[in-house]
């Protein structure tokens, strides 16, 4: 693997650091080394790419905050499984008006969502259709045992994506729900009788390749959902994470 390395040129603009890092991040990709593979050691590195260890530890510090490597104490440094992918990327978490944010990522999410769903009612493949299903009752089996359903929520939502057969759909998923995951704060029998209804409605709609009725259950689902939020504004609360 060293002589895949090319010798970093110090003429070129930027940080050396964050040179050897795209050098690394080049590497990767070019040379389709798959998740969890081992990278040459830090010596190695150093001597393939002519410069100091201390540089490649702050270039593999920078590509280990971009979730691109892992370094696993004691045995090296490898490909993360979820190349590149960063929690919360546009830094939600900072944001301290949830409801605010939640009222923004439905305005989003009310153009998108529907759509999304007619797309994977016509796109949908027939093994594909058993897993959809499998992923509504794990909804409802998590929501029947009282516990935080926030997960295979995502979950849900995700697949529906994937089953558009559009790459990017899936990636964007996770970002948009997020700050609609407010909810578990507010138990009432109702919201949650509905999100168990919509949610079923919307599967079998995509399961029957039925593009306008799965549209439609996903916009009376979001309807839904802000309903919830409204009600919480009303409330005066800033909720945790929960339902989307």
């Amino acid at each position: 693997m060293e002589s895949m390395f090319k010798t970093v040129q110090r003429k070129n603009d930027g940080p050396l650091s964050e040179r050897v890092a795209q050098q690394i991040s080049s590497l990767i990709k070019e040379q389709n080394i798959g998740v969890g593979d081992k990278l040459p050691n830090e010596f190695e590195l150093a001597e393939s790419l002519n410069v100091g260890r201390g540089t490649i530890r702050e270039a593999v510090k920078l590509l280990v905050a971009r979730n691109c490597l892992e370094i696993r104490r004691g045995k090296g440094t490898y490909v993360t499984q979820e190349l590149g992918k960063i929690e919360d990327p546009l830094g939600f978490d900072y944001v301290k008006d949830k409801l605010r944010l939640a009222k923004d990522l439905y305005e989003i999410r009310v153009q998108i969502e529907p759509w999304i769903a007619a797309m994977a009612a016509e796109r949908i493949q027939e093994e594909e259709k058993e897993e959809l299903l499998n992923r509504c009752a794990a909804v409802e089996e998590t929501i029947s045992a009282g516990a935080d359903h926030g997960a295979s929520d995502v979950a849900f939502h995700q697949y529906i994506a994937k089953c558009t057969h559009n790459d990017v759909l899936p990636e964007i998923i996770p970002i948009i729900t997020y700050g609609v995951d407010l909810f578990t704060r507010i138990r009432e029998k109702e919201p949650i009788e509905n999100t168990l209804q919509y949610h079923r409605v919307i599967t079998e709609a995509i399961c029957a390749n039925d593009p306008e009725a799965a549209r439609q259950g996903m916009l009376d689902h979001l309807k839904s959902n802000l309903w919830c939020i409204n009600r919480l504004e009303t409330m005066d609360l800033q909720p945790d994470t929960g339902n989307r």
